[in-house]
């Protein structure tokens, strides 16, 4: 008796890994991702003779007109949304260890008289320190 063998069926891939993979690379990218929010308008900053990094969490943005926005307010309801983060980031942080610093992205164009009005509302918010951010000029 001649027996055959049996018919070889072909090996199933198993795409269990290859999925894996690509969940965990998506999973990676999602989490070391910066994600910020839109800037309301665009603003271009003055130049400055030297360039420093603006630090700060809070962003606030100022039009040539004088149209303040911050995330997706503008105008009082910006400063309003903006007081309100101050105060929510407050509640889970030390603010009398390290006060927050609030940052202004003011057009070029908008007159020093506008943002000289501005300041005391700003200063009345409760940060510690105001930034005006400026693109590095050349010497």
């Amino acid at each position: 008796m001649n027996f055959s063998d049996p018919p070889r069926r072909k090996p199933v891939e198993n795409l269990l890994p290859m999925i894996n993979v690509v969940f965990l690379l998506l999973i990676f990218f999602l989490i070391s991702a910066r994600l910020t929010p839109p800037e309301p308008f665009a603003v271009t900053p003055p130049v400055a003779q030297t360039e420093a990094e603006a630090q700060g969490e809070f962003t606030l943005f100022i039009a040539a007109d004088g149209q303040i926005g911050y995330r997706d307010s503008l105008a009082d309801a910006a400063l309003a949304q903006i007081s309100a983060s101050r105060d929510s980031h407050c509640a889970t942080a030390d603010c009398t260890a390290e006060p927050p610093r609030l940052t202004l992205r003011a057009d070029t164009a908008l007159p020093a008289t506008t943002l000289a009005g501005l300041l005391p509302k700003l200063s009345g918010l409760g940060f510690a320190s105001i930034e005006l951010v400026a693109e590095g000029g050349r010497s």
